[in-house]
């Protein structure tokens, strides 16, 4: 199998993932669930990835589709890369177990469907407002938040092109 095959592996739908997530479970590991746009991926993604990625053995990334970032009023110029695109950057990360594309605005039916012993959000977000914060802890998991990485943003980083700065 070709390193793009493996990494084209990685991004699955929702059944996939329920039936991967089973299997991960029966076999002991303990599975962390994250999500976001990943538009521009940059520094403060990394940092925050590789650190949900270590609270486990499997990171599942929740990835808003083009209509789903377009739903959250990004601005009109957002999403700047295709969900394609940014699904096959993420599962190209060595610690991403498998990458998800959700249409809803939010993840709630995903992570209620694979209930991750793990779910993390940056640390800009309060726990209690972190979408499937309930479910989660219903089922005996975990919610945490990872300190968020100040100076990057993919919002910044438009602004900084639009303004022609660098």
């Amino acid at each position: 199998m070709s390193r793009l095959s493996k990494i084209n592996s990685k991004i699955i739908v929702k059944s996939e993932a329920i039936s991967l997530v089973s299997q991960w479970k029966k076999n002991g590991e303990t599975i962390v669930f994250t999500n976001g746009c990943f538009d521009l991926l940059h520094r403060g993604h990394i940092e925050y990835l590789t650190q949900a990625a270590d609270l486990g053995t499997r990171l599942i990334i929740g990835l808003n589709s083009d209509q789903s970032v377009k739903q959250l009023e990004k601005g009109e110029l957002r999403p700047i890369k295709d969900e394609k695109t940014r699904a096959l950057i993420l599962a190209a990360l060595a610690f991403v177990s498998a990458v998800v594309i959700f249409e809803e605005e939010t993840p709630l039916d995903l992570i209620s469907e694979i209930l991750p012993d793990i779910l993390v959000k940056g640390g800009d977000w309060n726990i209690n407002e972190i979408v499937g914060t309930e479910i989660v802890k219903s089922s005996g998991g975990q919610v945490k938040t990872i300190s968020f990485v100040e100076g990057y943003s993919t919002t910044n980083y438009v602004k900084k092109i639009q303004d022609g700065k660098s």
